[in-house]
């Protein structure tokens, strides 16, 4: 039971698109993000998803709108509902996202960008 820092948990990996795990709640992860362009178009069956901007803004597409989120906001998006992140602009984004432990990168869809393991830091 120690504080996290973020900002210096965020020092320590600069690769996109891989998550890192930084800590545990019950069956829920808290894992970092840095992203730049454009992902996957996915979804997860049975597991909601939070995104929270650290630094940057974010692009959540849906099939029928896009969500502008911008730093310190959160989206949700939940179970079943496909979606697609991006950067604006092509920035960077940092993001912090807590989701289940049994939620897959990518859902059903694999894609070269499909991590299977987050690093722990």
């Amino acid at each position: 039971m120690k504080p996290i820092n973020i900002q210096e948990k965020f020092s320590k990996f600069s690769k996109q698109w891989h998550p890192h795990q930084i800590a545990l709640v019950d069956d829920m992860q808290v894992i970092l993000a840095r992203i730049q362009g454009e992902f996957v178009w996915h979804k997860h069956e049975d597991e909601d998803e939070l995104f929270y901007v650290q630094k940057g803004i974010l692009e959540m597409q849906f099939r029928d709108r896009t969500e502008i989120v911008r730093e310190g906001e959160i989206i949700v998006v939940p179970k079943g509902v496909e979606h697609c992140p991006r950067s604006l602009n092509d920035e960077e984004v940092q993001l912090l996202l807590f989701e289940k432990l049994s939620t897959k990168h990518t859902g059903d869809l694999v894609h070269e960008k499909t991590q299977t393991e987050y690093p722990k830091i």
